[in-house]
């Protein structure tokens, strides 16, 4: 009997709190292939005739009515899934969903929900986790703060899915291509990655016609560039809250109200993740610097706490964090 069940709590959620709100959950590290493009990506695949039976789907289906999660895992991952072969009727707080071949799904980083094979076929699907945090940057921040998932779950847009074949299609494709770049391992395969999952995510942005993904206010990014900018100026510095919100003429509360709002996370964890994804390139791309100076030189004057940092954004140390791109490069 295959059931493969789950489930993913927003980023935005410290994982002590969501262990507090979901105690019968079961947190799922999830290793990524290649740390620095944040991703896992790899397929299932369940007998045949194995077909859940009438009972556990009955109570399965109760405990979704109830809002009853136990059982469940989860992880701060977005996941797609896409099917291969067979029917996955997936379950999450808003909607229960069977999945045939060629369905494509989405979960965001805070929704209870739940897959078990339907069918008594074989059952194929590919489950794609992606940290979508490690794509901001300041070319594409205006754009990824639609993904912040700061209202609603990623999951709003299954219904692209469902009415819309082209999107959909894309999707499959893009999925496909990211498994398959993936496993070959080719030269470059971290652009092709690198590209597909933007393209992906351009797909739903544009695709998106009941404006699930529009509910920041654009203004407000470009009101709080000064602020932005200081950041990316400064990170070997002590960076201010007070000297950010004078920077775009607000108050401290009012500041941070809107930057949360208009980034998608709090002033102070936008700081924290420009200065690892700094010191990630680091490690990446020069060899004569320390890791107590790479700590430095982004703004940790305490080494422990960078560690602690590092390990919160990566489940690793920095030295792994090195020895793996080493590997993957090799």
């Amino acid at each position: 009997m295959l059931i493969y069940s789950y489930v993913i709590l927003r980023i935005v959620l410290p994982r002590r709190r969501a262990a507090a709100m979901y105690p019968d959950m079961r947190y799922e590290h999830v290793v990524y292939q290649n740390p620095f493009l944040a991703i896992r990506i790899w397929q299932i695949d369940g007998p045949a005739e194995h077909r859940v039976s009438d009972e556990l789907r009955m109570r399965i289906e109760q405990n979704w009515q109830q809002s009853r999660y136990s059982g469940w895992h989860y992880h701060e991952e977005v996941e797609f899934l896409l099917v291969l072969s067979g029917e996955l009727t997936v379950f999450c707080k808003e909607e229960r969903m069977a999945l045939r071949p060629g369905d494509v799904v989405v979960f965001g980083s805070s929704e209870p929900h739940t897959t078990l094979q339907t069918s008594m076929e074989g059952l194929s699907y590919i489950v794609f986790q992606i940290d979508l945090r490690k794509y901001w940057d300041p070319s594409t921040l205006s754009s990824m703060q639609h993904f912040s998932e700061v209202i609603r779950p990623l999951s709003s847009v299954n219904y692209i899915f469902r009415e819309n074949d082209d999107v959909r299609r894309r999707i499959e494709e893009l999925i496909r291509e990211i498994y398959d770049e993936m496993n070959e391992g080719r030269v470059g395969y971290e652009l092709a990655v690198s590209s597909a999952i933007k393209s992906m995510l351009l797909q739903l942005l544009r695709s998106d016609a009941r404006q699930q993904l529009h509910y920041s206010n654009n203004s407000l990014l470009t009101r709080l560039q000064p602020a932005l900018a200081y950041v990316e100026e400064r990170l070997d510095e002590r960076i201010s809250v007070a000297d950010a919100s004078r920077l775009v003429n607000m108050s401290y509360t009012h500041f941070i109200k809107t930057f949360k709002k208009g980034v998608g996370m709090s002033f102070t964890d936008f700081v924290v993740l420009k200065r690892i994804k700094k010191a990630e390139q680091l490690l990446l791309t020069n060899d004569s610097l320390s890791i107590a100076e790479i700590a430095e030189s982004v703004g940790f004057t305490n080494i422990g706490h960078f560690y602690d940092m590092f390990r919160r954004y990566n489940d690793c140390s920095p030295k792994q964090f090195k020895l793996k791109l080493q590997e993957n490069s090799g």
